[in-house]
């Protein structure tokens, strides 16, 4: 039988709802200490199955993104970088669409990510990118992957939803010595960036950290309760596709009997209620991706698709690093740049992130106050930010995130 944490550190991580399930915790403590499991609520969570060194647990809480969230480091800022309050670190902001229509169309949204991840594969910039796919023996959950190859990335295009633990194997890639790119969440390039301040071969060995602007990640029961409406089984399914084939793209499912349905996007995502998104989420200081080199958005006027297109993504180069990229990849043809945005450009495409930026600070304040775990923020603006509501707006915030913290809300079972 697996043994509980002896001590609190990993488990007052999960038990206080600040863990995302990045995986990162089994990669610092090893397989045979640590491993992620799917826990009953739906969640991708760290099991303690050995006894961890104290040496093995200051690692954990000091890289972990459930303890630390850091902007942009210090060193990659320079004079070409400008700080939006709200959008953060930013060297250009454009829309953009993969110029293959191929890529366009199997990537979420304009297909920018799976072109860039082309790009520097097919240019022999990195030996291969980390990112996550669908399981092939589970295809509606999702599973750390590499792709060296074309056909990979291919196989791997398009959004995922529901728990992803992208960094169960990060001190496996490293081993290898080779130059790579890793793409994920926000939260999981926040633990890259945390490993990078106690392991020098992140920066050694990770030319590029790419991301995603995220509304959050959601519980394995969003997926199964639309199974669950169509009468099918999980043991059923051969295909799983969240998004992509379209902007926004249809969730396609098959099983291997030969049936297929379809929803649109709006039938997946339009009530919020539905979601069944994480804990960490509802608090997290950075969704837009600001410690990535390069961070890509969906570009929907208002914050949500009306219909189906060909495909835009706003994109935001933070980092030298990012920059070069954009400009490789659109003069090597594996882009199309056709505009200039501003930040004000995604407030109108993004306005959820909007009102999340400035509401965090009076989120966390609420958890703190109540005697709760928060991560330490720095780097963030999340003070100025609360600073543009009015009182009553942040004694509103305060209040709702008291109330649901007096509910028993954030609090999870260990895993």
């Amino acid at each position: 039988m697996p043994m509980p944490s002896p001590l609190p550190h990993l488990d007052d991580i999960v038990t206080s709802g600040m863990c995302i399930g990045c995986g990162l915790c089994e990669s610092v403590a090893g397989t045979e200490h640590v491993r992620m499991r799917m826990t009953p609520e739906g969640r991708l969570r760290p099991q303690t199955l050995r006894p961890l060194s104290e040496t093995t647990l200051a690692t954990i809480d000091r890289t972990c993104p459930g303890s630390t969230v850091r902007g942009l480091p210090d060193d990659l800022h320079d004079a070409d970088t400008t700080i939006d309050d709200v959008w953060g670190p930013y060297r250009s902001v454009v829309r953009a669409y993969a110029a293959d229509p191929d890529v366009r169309f199997r990537g979420s949204t304009g297909g920018v990510l799976t072109a860039l991840a082309l790009r520097l594969l097919e240019s022999g910039t990195v030996a291969f990118i980390a990112h996550v796919s669908a399981d092939p023996e589970q295809p509606m959950r999702s599973i750390a992957h590499v792709s060296e190859t074309r056909a990979d990335v291919l196989a791997a295009a398009g959004s995922r939803y529901g728990p992803a633990a992208p960094m169960t194997h990060i001190s496996t890639l490293l081993d290898r010595e080779q130059p790579f790119a890793f793409i994920g969440k926000p939260c999981d390039v926040t633990a890259l960036r945390n490993l990078a301040t106690v392991d020098d071969r992140v920066d050694r060995f990770c030319h590029f950290m790419l991301t995603l602007v995220c509304g959050g990640a959601s519980e394995l029961g969003k997926s199964t309760d639309v199974l669950d409406a169509l009468g099918i089984d999980e043991e059923e399914l051969s295909l799983f596709r969240y998004r992509g084939y379209g902007n926004p793209g249809r969730t396609r499912i098959e099983t291997r009997d030969g049936r297929a349905e379809e929803l649109e996007y709006n039938d997946m995502w339009a009530d919020e209620n539905t979601w069944r998104i994480q804990y960490r989420c509802k608090i997290c200081p950075d969704a837009i991706g600001e410690a990535a080199d390069l961070a890509a958005s969906d570009l929907w006027p208002g914050g949500g698709p009306t219909g189906e297109d060909a495909g835009f993504n706003g994109v935001i180069t933070r980092t030298a690093a990012g920059s070069r990229l954009l400009a490789d990849a659109e003069a090597a043809g594996a882009l199309t740049v056709d505009q200039t945005l501003t930040p004000r450009s995604l407030d109108e495409a993004q306005p959820h992130q909007v009102r999340k930026k400035r509401a965090v600070a009076s989120r966390l304040d609420a958890l703190h106050d109540a005697g709760r775990r928060v991560p330490e923020v720095t780097g963030l603006r999340i003070r100025t930010l609360a600073e543009t509501r009015t009182e009553r707006e942040r004694a509103d915030e305060y209040a709702a995130t008291a109330s649901r913290v007096a509910d028993g809300q954030f609090l999870e079972p260990p895993a």
